[in-house]
């Protein structure tokens, strides 16, 4: 009898934030494949019964790579398991759901998504970064830092995000953190737009640096920023105060 995968978005980092759909799935679970991203603290509290899988990724040292990833998905769900696949954030945000979806689906395989609070809005709200105000921006554009190595050129449009008034968000782009910013300045964006790295965000060795666009790639090799990292590029970043470090319980 064929089992079920739930493809699990566990937030961004802390079980206060955890959804409790995704609480009931992940102690329902009789296989949970997870990664780094949820954090310490939610991966201490998965319960000890259900067979654990690591599909980190650890830098250029991955456990297990995509498609061995969702073989034993598809491959344990065959046997009649109760299958969790665990991310960090929102699954369907940069994190390869939608791949693992369309997988799952062509083998006749029931499939929940139960969704995350993604990082890309949690994490700057957690330093009083308001993605949307309405003295600075009226749009927000959440995109990667890191497309597939496999395309020939970007699916980015650097020329239109930098005559763009509203806010950028970039998961996944602390290695091209210097390149992204000179793509944003030689198109025409404003050097001194200010940039906000938020470093391990809603954890307790969470950082903030802030520093002008035209400055921000020096002044993160300066600091030594390292991933993960969340990356808020536009006026909203005047909002955030150094005296000010959290503002979304996570207990």
């Amino acid at each position: 009898m064929t089992g079920k995968v739930y493809l699990v978005g566990a937030g961004p980092g802390g079980t206060g934030l955890l959804t409790v759909r995704a609480r009931e799935v992940i102690d329902a679970a009789e296989v949970i494949l997870y990664d780094q991203l949820p954090g310490e603290e939610i991966l201490e509290s998965l319960p000890a019964a259900p067979e654990k899988i690591d599909c980190g990724k650890y830098g250029s040292d991955h456990t297990l790579e995509q498609d061995e990833i969702e073989a034993v998905m598809v491959a344990r769900a065959q046997a009649g398991k109760r299958v969790v696949r665990l991310k960090g954030g929102d699954s369907f945000v940069f994190g390869r759901g939608g791949e693992e979806l369309e997988v799952l689906l062509a083998h006749g395989i029931p499939v929940e998504v139960v969704p995350g609070v993604t990082s890309a809005v949690a994490v700057p709200a957690a330093v009083g970064i308001p993605l949307t105000h309405r003295k600075y921006a009226s749009q927000v554009t959440i995109l990667t830092g890191h497309e597939d190595p496999k395309k020939t050129g970007t699916a980015l449009d650097w020329e239109l995000l930098a005559k763009g008034r509203g806010t950028i968000v970039i998961l996944m782009g602390v290695k091209n953190l210097p390149t992204i910013a000179e793509s944003l300045l030689t198109n025409g964006k404003n050097p001194d737009t200010p940039v906000a790295i938020i470093e391990r965000g809603l954890r307790k060795d969470q950082r903030v640096t802030v520093a002008p666009l035209r400055d921000i790639g020096s002044r993160a090799k300066e600091v030594g920023v390292t991933p993960p990292a969340i990356i808020v590029i536009g006026d909203v970043v005047r909002l955030f105060h150094e005296d000010r470090q959290s503002f979304v319980a996570n207990d």
